[in-house]
This record gives structure tokens, sequence and C-alpha cells, in this order.
């Protein structure tokens, strides 16, 4: 029965994975050339001579200091995992759990970053649990980065004042989604709303119901209070990170402007379903910048800089683990 269940789709040969990894590779690759292309046309608007001389003046250290916080971020957030991961009762190491967390940002480019379902494939194979079982854990990750990141993003506005201020509505959606998504009977309301409005998919709705009314297990006061905690400190080391960049370029906005700012624009890119949200993320983080007064010459690299440690890092490392994630995965159903 087991065999029957997983079908082709959930037992890929070697070629079809091979295929799908070079299509992964080439959109990451189009994406990437898409980023540099924009912001290299900016770049030539306002003067090559001035960007070139705002990143000339990073040096390594500083460089490595922004991956380290970055990864400060993942290992967090990737803690968080584990620990939604325990309270929901899956049978998983934390070295399993931090593998299948950093090995699914390889598919952050897909489009609302759907690739990273994977990480319940693989926690079908090594589990034999099923995607509905499983479900809750990804909706709560994602709840649990909105949930902080409104949060930081109302703390960075109330805290700075300026042209950030505009910002506090997408604050306030964020914790409104937030809030739907770790409340079971309220989650499964709107999905049954959903359905009689939309009036199809009757069996993905009841999966949907299902993994709704599931999300119960979560609410605990100190599961909630820690996943928050690790959260916040997650996010706002990356925060941070673009804090002292625009520092170190000679554009102090101070770090509640800072870090409201790279928040904002994270989930600006987000909400537009772009893949990484790439595109949405960096014409936010510029336009808030102008209104700052920091003008392109040092606005434009900025973004790129913070991008390609936070985004593209994130995909590199994913990446990098993902080989192995499927390996184990593939090796432990077998």
């Amino acid at each position: 029965m087991s065999s029957t269940n997983t079908g082709p789709s959930m037992a890929p040969t070697s070629t079809d994975s091979t295929k799908r990894r070079w299509r992964d590779i080439a959109l990451l690759g189009a994406l990437f050339a898409f980023v540099i292309a924009g912001l290299a046309g900016l770049a030539a608007a306002t003067g090559w001579e001035e960007t070139k001389a705002q990143l000339m003046k990073l040096t390594w250290q500083q460089i490595s200091l922004l991956l380290a916080l970055s990864l400060v971020n993942y290992l967090f957030r990737g803690a968080r995992w584990h620990l939604f991961a325990r309270r929901l009762g899956l049978p998983t190491t934390l070295g399993q759990d931090l593998r299948h967390f950093l090995g699914g940002f390889a598919m952050s480019v897909t489009p609302g970053r759907v690739g990273e379902l994977i990480r319940m494939r693989w926690l079908k194979r090594e589990t034999g649990w099923a995607v509905e079982r499983t479900a809750p854990l990804v909706l709560m990750d994602r709840a649990s980065d909105l949930a902080v990141m409104a949060l930081i993003l109302a703390g960075g506005i109330a805290l700075s004042a300026g042209g950030i201020a505009m910002a506090m509505p997408v604050a306030v959606l964020a914790l409104l989604a937030a809030f739907v998504a770790t409340r079971p009977s309220l989650l499964a309301a709107c999905v049954t709303w959903t359905y009689r409005l939309i009036g199809r998919l009757p069996r993905l709705m009841g999966r949907a119901r299902m993994a709704a009314r599931s999300l119960t297990v979560f609410t605990n006061a100190p599961v909630l209070i820690a996943a928050l905690f690790l959260g916040l400190i997650g996010w706002i080391a990356e925060g941070y990170a673009f804090h002292i960049l625009m520092v170190w370029m000679g554009a102090d906005i101070g770090l509640a402007k800072a870090v409201a700012i790279f928040t904002f624009s994270t989930l600006a890119g987000g909400l537009t379903g772009a893949p990484g949200g790439v595109g949405g993320a960096e014409a936010a983080m510029v336009a808030l910048l102008s209104l700052e007064g920091v003008p392109l010459e040092v606005s434009i690299p900025a973004t790129a800089v913070i991008r390609l440690t936070t985004l593209w890092f994130a995909i590199g490392i994913g990446l990098l683990i993902f080989p192995l994630a499927e390996a184990k995965s593939q090796a432990a159903a077998a």
C-alpha cells in the first residue's frame, strides 16, 4: 500500500532529479542576472565611480561579519523548526531538522517559496509521516516568521520617524495573518469559507481543514514564547547586519530605522509572490532609503550587498546541503 501512495512523484528517478536540479540552477542564474541587471542600471544612472567607491569601502572581514549574522538567523530559525517538530511528535533529531531546514533554502527561488515544501517530502521518506501530518510544521514556521517580522517592524516604526511610518499597515496585516494562521478553529473556518466561495477542490480543502485543526498541538504558551524568542534573535541579527552595513557606507540612519527598512523590504518582497521576493524587496529597500535621504550611490550597493549576504547566501547554503538531504532521505526510504 505504501508504494502505491508514494507513486512516481514521491520517488523520482535520478534522471528526473538531475533535470530538475539543472532547471533550478538555470532559474537561480536567471534571477541573479535579473537582480544584477536592475541594480547595475540604477548604478549606471547615478555614476559607476560613486557606486564602486562605496563597494570598495568594504573589507573581507566586514563581509564575513555580515555572513555570520545571517548564519545566526538561519541557525536560530532552524532551532525553532526543531522545536516545532518535537512538539508535533516527529521522531527526528536536531541534526535531521537542521538538514531539512537549511536544505530547503535551495528551493527559496520558487514562486511564493512553495518549493521549500520539499522538506515535507524528506520527512515522509525518513519518518513515514504523510504530508497532511507534517503540513502544520510548515504553516507554524511561516506564521512565526510573519508574527516576528510584524513585531520587529512595528517596534522599528515606533522607535523611529520619517518615511518608514508608511509601513505600519504591512506590519498590521502580517500580524493579523500570523494570528489567523495560529488559531486552529479560526483557520479551519477560513478554509471552509473559501471552499464555499469557490466550490472546488474538495479533497485539497479537506486536507487543509485537517492541517488547520492539528495546529492545536502548538497552542502552548512555553512553545510559542520560545518560538518567538528564537525568531526575534534570528531576524534582528539580519536587521542589525543591514544597520552596520549602512554605517560602514557612511549613511547611518539609526538602528531602529535600518531594522525596520530591512524587515519591511523582506515582507514586501514576499508579498509580491516573486521567487525569493526578488525585485520587490530590492525596489522597496532602495525606495525607503531614498525617502530617508540616502543617495542612490549608497542605497544601490547597500541593497546589493545585503541581499547577497542574506537571500543569496541562504540559497548557497541550501544548494550545498540539498544533495545530502536528498541522499539521506532516499537512503531512509529504501
